[in-house]
């Protein structure tokens, strides 16, 4: 169990590496509404608009998609640089500790996990885009707008397995869960032996859904940094 929690806990560093420029960027943002000179804003345009990555959008903002811009935004989602890049840092993790060990070492098992890692996240965003737009759920994240440490953690976490419906109830996801089981059981397809196991399956499901949960916890305070750089700039 104490491999699993230091696995979560690089892929939340990963996803707080990957997170903090993008709040520089949103005080960029602010800056330049107050008529401040903006080098930044396509920038910031393009990473909280557009993948919609740090709770940019409030709940109270929400309105439902069309079908049309839920595959606009699936299909943004395959280009998303940085999935890549979270990709090739998650594996980065395996190769270390050379898992998969059948895969070894040098090039060759680099691609192979960066592959592997690659295949889930597309199995896992093609299933759930596939029953989200069956069922109607939306699994953007938006940032709830609430006060309090405890009450607004709660909400973030509740985000990781809750969508929302066309009328803006939050009910469970069985897209965001489904698509993560998906990537995780059906990669067994292609893993080595010593990876094809239920159990090994379950593991994987477990890691991305604690780091999924992670991620919304960041996404939710995210914005919060973005305010303390801007109050307190170097």
């Amino acid at each position: 169990m104490s491999g699993i929690a230091n696995y979560c806990a690089c892929r939340v560093a990963i996803l707080i590496l990957l997170l903090t420029p993008l709040s520089a960027a949103q005080t960029q943002e602010s800056d330049n509404a107050k008529g401040k000179p903006n080098k930044f804003s396509r920038g910031v345009d393009y990473f909280f608009n557009y993948l919609n990555m740090a709770g940019a959008r409030k709940a109270s903002d929400f309105q439902p998609l069309s079908q049309e811009e839920r595959t606009q935004l699936y299909l943004k989602t395959l280009v998303n640089p940085l999935s890549y890049i979270k990709a090739g840092l998650s594996e980065g993790i395996d190769h270390w500790k050379d898992k998969p060990e059948e895969w070894e070492q040098g090039a060759s098992g680099y691609g192979k996990r960066f592959a592997n890692i690659l295949g889930q996240d597309s199995i896992r965003r093609a299933t759930e885009f596939g029953l989200g737009s069956a069922l109607h759920e939306d699994n953007r994240y938006f940032n709830s707008g609430r006060k309090g440490l405890w009450s607004r953690t709660v909400y973030a976490v509740e985000s990781s397995i809750l969508a929302r419906r066309d009328d803006g109830s939050r009910t469970f996801s069985f897209s965001q869960v489904g698509g993560v089981a998906a990537g995780a059981f059906l990669s067994r397809l292609w893993q080595p032996p010593s990876q094809q196991s239920l159990g090994d399956g379950a593991v994987s499901f477990g890691i991305t859904r604690g780091s999924n949960t992670a991620f919304s916890v960041v996404k939710e305070f995210l914005p919060d940094l973005a305010r303390a750089i801007k109050k307190n700039p170097k």
